[in-house]
């Protein structure tokens, strides 16, 4: 039986061992629910050492970017995340209308989430890489997270990833037991050791349930470190 109690929450957090989680915002059609950035910003102002928030923007509305600024540049976020896929309207997320926000990024140097795999949107097409590789290419000073990672293409994005050094992976729930994992795994192990972000997308997957298999899951001891904090907490300017 589930409980919606974060005092329940920080419990779980303590007895997996994780010490910080990114909480991000959600802007999306009602049948997803949205996470309003107010909520998130009383968690962040109560709670300032065990969490990291993202703003969630809404690509569609002309004040995305001033939402930004009072959210990020004058707030206690450390970046943006969008879904545009599962607005009202979808879109992808090389979709021409995002653009503004992206330079706008860019130029201030703010992080971006987009949600890039899974139920990104009303069709597969939506968590075709191809999409996040445009975006970083024609964004290159700016830092993407992609949120579950392409998936299913897994290795498209992983690839994508190769390619742009501008692109962080986080597989999250979809690293746990899926068809395909093992590409994940291959990448955390070596080659992008340096741009892999661990996460569960709590409650899906527990935060004990998501350690423990992250580290059983065949990925070298001497860059568990890296994958778990350090990558991490680099991009969000925590060390």
């Amino acid at each position: 039986m589930s409980e919606h109690s974060l005092e329940l929450m920080l419990r779980e957090m303590e007895q997996a061992g994780i010490t910080k989680a990114v909480i991000p915002g959600r802007r999306a059609n009602p049948g997803f629910g949205n996470v309003p950035n107010e909520d998130i910003d009383e968690l962040l102002t109560a709670y300032p050492e065990r969490f990291v928030g993202l703003a969630a923007i809404d690509p569609s509305l002309d004040t995305a970017i001033d939402e930004i600024r009072q959210w990020v540049v004058n707030g206690r976020f450390k970046g943006i995340v969008m879904e545009p896929g599962v607005l009202s309207e979808p879109m992808h997320i090389d979709d021409e209308r995002i653009y503004p926000i992206y330079d706008f990024c860019e130029k201030n140097n703010i992080l971006v989430g987009l949600m890039t795999g899974a139920a990104a949107g009303p069709d597969v097409t939506y968590t075709m890489p191809e999409h996040m590789d445009r975006v970083a290419k024609d964004f290159p000073k700016a830092r993407f997270i992609s949120y579950h990672a392409g998936y299913p293409w897994t290795s498209e994005a992983i690839y994508c990833a190769m390619r742009r050094g501008n692109v962080y992976l986080s597989p999250d729930m979809y690293m746990v037991r899926t068809p395909g994992f093992q590409d994940y795994v291959a990448a955390a192990d070596h080659f992008l050791t340096d741009r892999f972000l661990f996460g569960t997308a709590y409650p899906f997957v527990t935060f004990e349930e998501g350690v423990s298999f992250f580290k059983s899951c065949g990925i070298r001891e001497a860059v568990m470190e890296d994958l778990l904090w350090n990558n991490a907490a680099k991009l969000f300017g925590l060390i």
